[in-house]
C-alpha cells in the first residue's frame, strides 16, 4: 500500500523538476513511510511513497520499470492474483527481478495494453508512463478502494493519491466549489468526480484516464460494471455452498502478506464471519481489534468478545469518549474533502490501535451492499408496499410526538422514513429523502440568499437520479444495491477506511469487495438477499455455521457514534460556539436558523446530531484549507 503522484507539462520545453515531485511525495509520507522514489523524463515526473507489504527487499522500489526502461509505473494497492498472473507471464519468457505484484502489472500492460485491467483482481490505483507512446495511463480499481485525484489546465496535468499533494503545485489555486458543498450537505460526502475544490477531481471507480502528449488528448472511460440482469438458477442450498466457497477464497487470497496481519471485529455479522473464515485458514491465533462506546445502545463490544472467544483470537479493544473531538482538526486535514460520516472517528482510532500490532488488517466492508443489509432497504420496501395509504401523514405526526416523549432513536429513524414516505413522489425521491443529511427545508432554514446564489451548479439530486437511470431495468432491490455501490460505497465508506487507515500507514483488505464475489452475488435472486423484511437472509444462514447465535440475531448498529447525546450534553457549548462563529456564518449561513436547530436539539424536539456534525466538519475544513 502506497502513495503515488505525478505531473506532466504539455509544453515539451517545460521540464519537470525533481523538487516539484519531492514536495508531493513528502506530503504523502504517511501512506508510505518505508521508501520513496522519483522518476523524471523531461516534461514528465512520477513520485512514489512505499508501505512495504509484499517483497520487503529494495527490489520493490518504485517508480518501477520494465527491463528496457520504456514503461514506468507507480502503483498503490494489492493485486491478489499476482502469483497466478506471474506464472502465465513467465510462460511467455518474462524474467522478473522482484517478487512484487507491481512488476506483474508492468508486463501485463506490455502484453495487453489497457486490457490489462481485465486481468487484475484486487484494489489499486496506478499510473503508467509509456515512453514510446508518450502516453500516461492512469486507472482505479473496480469499486474504488484506492483513491486517485487530479488537476489539469492548458499548462499541465497533476495527479496524486491525495489532493493535499496536488495543492503543493503553484499552478493550483485553492477555491471552494460551492455546488459541491451543497451536495455535501445532502449526502455527507462530495460525490465523484467533484472534491469540494474547484478544478480538482477524483477519478471514478472502474475508470481509466489516458493523457497523450502528441497530439495532446485527455480522455476517460469506464471499464467494468456490475451486471444484475443475469441471474443463476440455483437452489438455496447450492447458493449457500457457492457463496461460502467464493468468500472463503476471497479471504484466503487476502491472507498473503510478508508483514503481520490481523482483523477489525465489530461484532456484526460481516466482520465476524471474516474473522471466522480467517481463523479456520490460519495456523496461528489471529489478532482482532474492536472499538466501543460507554453508551450501551452504540456499543457492540460484547458481541465482538463472543466471536473472539469462539475463535481464540488475540483480542484488543478501545473505548471512545466525547473528548475524542480533540482530534477533529487532524481528521479534517487527512480527509481533505468535506466529509461528514462521523464513523470516521472510530475508524481513526481502530486504525491507530491496529497499527501498533500489525501492518495489514481484514474487515467486513461490503457485506451490506452484497446482501442488502441496510435498514433503508426495509424502509424502501415498505414505501413500495404502502405508498398509497391515505393516512400516512398522520402516522408521521404520531411518530414525531412519540420521539419527543420517549427520546428513543427508533422513533427518530421512523420519523425520517415516514417523512420520506409521506412526501416522496416516487422511489428516487423517497430514497433521496431517506439518505439526505439536510433536506431542502433544513437547507432553507440555514442558507443565506447569497449562498443560494453560489450553488447554482449543484447537482445534489441529479447525481443519484443518474445512478437510478443506469439501473432502471432492475427490480427495486437490485436497483438500490446498484445505486449504493456506485455512490455511498465508493464516495463515503471506502473513503472513510482508506483515509483513516493510511493516515496510520495501515493496509485494509475487504474480502466482501472482491470483484469476482460481487459479480457472483449480483447473480443471486433478490429474495435470497431479503426475504420478507429479513435482511441478509442467505448470509445469515451461512453465518449460523460460524458465529454465536447472539451475533446473528442482534439488531444492526453499524459504526455509529453517540453524537446525539454528546451534542446535548458534554459538547453542546463547544458546538454552539463553533457554529455561531461570525466568520463561519459569513460563509453563507443564517445565525437564527442554526440557533433554532440548536434549541430544538437541546430540548429533544428534533435530533440534528448529524446535521451539526456536517456543519462542524465544514467549519473546520474551511479553516484548515482556506484561511
Amino acid at each position: 500500500m502506497c502513495g503515488i503522484c505525478g505531473k506532466i507539462y504539455f509544453n515539451k520545453n517545460k521540464l519537470v523538476a525533481n523538487g516539484e515531485i519531492k514536495k508531493m511525495t513528502d506530503v504523502l509520507s504517511h501512506r508510505g513511510p518505508d521508501d520513496q522514489g522519483i522518476f523524471i523524463d523531461k516534461q514528465v515526473g512520477l513520485g512514489h511513497r512505499r508501505l512495504s507489504i509484499i517483497d520487503l527487499s529494495p527490489l520493490g522500489h518504485q517508480p518501477m520499470s520494465d527491463a528496457e526502461g520504456k514503461i514506468w509505473l507507480v502503483h498503490n494497492g494489492e493485486i491478489y492474483n499476482f502469483l497466478e498472473l506471474k506464472k502465465e507471464l513467465e510462460k511467455d519468457g518474462i524474467k522478473f527481478k522482484s517478487k512484487t505484484d507491481t512488476e506483474v502489472i508492468i508486463y501485463l500492460y506490455k502484453k495487453y495494453g489497457i486490457d490489462c485491467l481485465k486481468h487484475l483482481r484486487g484494489m489499486f490505483a496506478f499510473a503508467i508512463w509509456d515512453k514510446e507512446k508518450q502516453q500516461l495511463f492512469l486507472a482505479r480499481d473496480r469499486v474504488g478502494k484506492k483513491p486517485l485525484k487530479y488537476y489539469f489546465d492548458n499548462n499541465c496535468f497533476i495527479f496524486a493519491s491525495e489532493l493535499k499533494a496536488i495543492l503543493k503545485n503553484p499552478e493550483v489555486k485553492k477555491e471552494p466549489d460551492f455546488g459541491a458543498i451543497d451536495e455535501y450537505f445532502t449526502y455527507q460526502y462530495v460525490p465523484h468526480p467533484k472534491t469540494g475544490f474547484k478544478n480538482i477531481y477524483k477519478l471514478p471507480p472502474a475508470h481509466y484516464l489516458i493523457i497523450k502528449l502528441n497530439p495532446k488528448e485527455i480522455r476517460s472511460q469506464k471499464y467494468w460494471e456490475l451486471n444484475y440482469s443475469e441471474k443463476l438458477d440455483l437452489s438455496e442450498k447450492e447458493w449457500e455452498e457457492k457463496i461460502t466457497e467464493k468468500l472463503t477464497e476471497a479471504v484466503r487470497l487476502r491472507l498473503v502478506s510478508d508483514v503481520p496481519l490481523g482483523a477489525h471485529l465489530s461484532g456484526g455479522i460481516d466482520s465476524s464471519l471474516i474473522v471466522g473464515l480467517m481463523a479456520l485458514q490460519s495456523k496461528e491465533p489471529i489478532k482482532t481489534f474492536s472499538i466501543g462506546f460507554k453508551e450501551s445502545e452504540y456499543n457492540e463490544l460484547p458481541f465482538a468478545r463472543l466471536v473472539a472467544k469462539k475463535y481464540k483470537t488475540n483480542h484488543l479493544e478501545f473505548i471512545i469518549e466525547p473528548k475524542t473531538i480533540e482530534i477533529l482538526d487532524k481528521i479534517v486535514y487527512h480527509y481533505e474533502e468535506p466529509y461528514a460520516d462521523s464513523s470516521a472517528l472510530p475508524s481513526w482510532y481502530i486504525s491507530e490501535l491496529t497499527k501498533k500490532y500489525v501492518t495489514v488488517a481484514l474487515n467486513g466492508d461490503g457485506g451490506d451492499e452484497n446482501f442488502a443489509g441496510y435498514t433503508r432497504y426495509n424502509a424502501m420496501k415498505l414505501y413500495c408496499q404502502l405508498k398509497h395509504l391515505p393516512f400516512k401523514k398522520n402516522l408521521k405526526k404520531i411518530n414525531q410526538f412519540a420521539y419527543q416523549i420517549t427520546k428513543k432513536r427508533i422513533f427518530q429513524k421512523g420519523y425520517r422514513f415516514l417523512n420520506s414516505w409521506s412526501s416522496g413522489s416516487n422511489l428516487i425521491d423517497s430514497f433521496l429523502k431517506i439518505v439526505s443529511y439536510f433536506n431542502q427545508e433544513e437547507k432553507n432554514l440555514i442558507y443565506t440568499d447569497e449562498f443560494k446564489q453560489k450553488i447554482q451548479n449543484s447537482r445534489w439530486h441529479s447525481f443519484i437520479e443518474k445512478k437510478f437511470k443506469e439501473a432502471e431495468k432492475l427490480d427495486w432491490l437490485d436497483k438500490l444495491l446498484y445505486v449504493d455501490i456506485n455512490s455511498n460505497l465508493a464516495d463515503d465508506l471506502l473513503v472513510k477506511v482508506d483515509i483513516a487507515s493510511m493516515a496510520h500507514s495501515l493496509e485494509i483488505r475487504s474480502p466482501f469487495l472482491d470483484h469476482e464475489f460481487l459479480e457472483l452475488t449480483a447473480k443471486m435472486p433478490s429474495d435470497l438477499k431479503m426475504k420478507g423484511h429479513n435482511k441478509k437472509y442467505l448470509l445469515k444462514k451461512i453465518a449460523e455455521k460460524y458465529l454465536p447465535e447472539e451475533c446473528i440475531k442482534k439488531q444492526k448498529q453499524g459504526f455509529s457514534v453517540p453524537l446525539e447525546h454528546w451534542f446535548r450534553k458534554q459538547l453542546f457549548d463547544y458546538l454552539k460556539n463553533e457554529l455561531l462563529d461570525k466568520k463561519f456564518l459569513d460563509f453563507g449561513f443564517k445565525k437564527e436558523g442554526i440557533e433554532k436547530m440548536l434549541s430544538d436539539h437541546k430540548n429533544y424536539r428534533q435530533n440534528y446530531a448529524y446535521q451539526f456534525w456536517t456543519l462542524l466538519f465544514l467549519k473546520k475544513w474551511l479553516q484548515i484549507w482556506f484561511e
